[in-house]
């Protein structure tokens, strides 16, 4: 009886260090997320279940084109894509985008925006120190621009002003669900 209740508990003692161990993972690694609203189509739809990236937001600031998940005061889950770093100046003049002055293509809209009827505007011209909350003439330090991809119906840095890096909680990196777009997110 004894090695029954030995085996019994060595079982138990397995089961609480690997329960606790996915709540360690899941907690500073990697976390599942459904992607609500229909800010970042086309690359990500309603319902869509992705895996967000936390473990190298430890090492590194995510990078410009990065698909990010973040808090606003509200506490409330966003996901958009990042335009501007810090430092920088973003405008946007006849559907381009223009960071510090210079053109820069957005490939991952290109396709809607080639749908529009002629002299349609995908996106709506902006500048950071006319258009956006804070009155900044660049993306100021600790902080970044985000857009939704869908720039129609998003509701990104225009309305919401610049997001401090720290509220930041993950990046975006693969869809698992549905299974005809299971791969990296782009």
């Amino acid at each position: 009886m004894t090695s029954k209740k030995r085996s019994w508990t060595d079982v138990l003692k397995l089961i609480i260090i690997l329960l606790l161990l996915v709540l360690i993972v899941r907690m500073f690694t990697f976390n599942p997320l459904i992607v609500e609203g229909p800010s970042m189509q086309p690359t990500l739809v309603n319902d869509d279940r992705i895996i967000i990236d936390k473990i190298s937001l430890l090492f590194k600031n995510p990078d410009r084109f990065d698909i990010v998940v973040f808090h606003t005061t509200s506490k409330k889950n966003y996901i958009k894509r990042i335009i501007g770093l810090p430092g920088e100046t973003i405008e946007y003049k006849n559907d381009i985008l223009y960071i510090n002055n210079e053109p820069v293509e957005e490939p991952f809209i290109s396709s809607v925006k080639e749908q529009l009827p002629l002299n349609a505007r995908y996106t709506t011209d902006f500048s950071l120190m006319e258009d956006i909350p804070g009155g900044y003439e660049e993306v100021p330090e600790g902080h970044v621009f985000v857009l939704g991809d869908n720039r129609p119906n998003s509701t990104d840095s225009r309305q919401l002003g610049y997001i401090p890096v720290q509220q930041i909680t993950g990046i975006a990196r693969f869809t698992y669900w549905p299974l005809k777009d299971f791969g990296l997110i782009e």
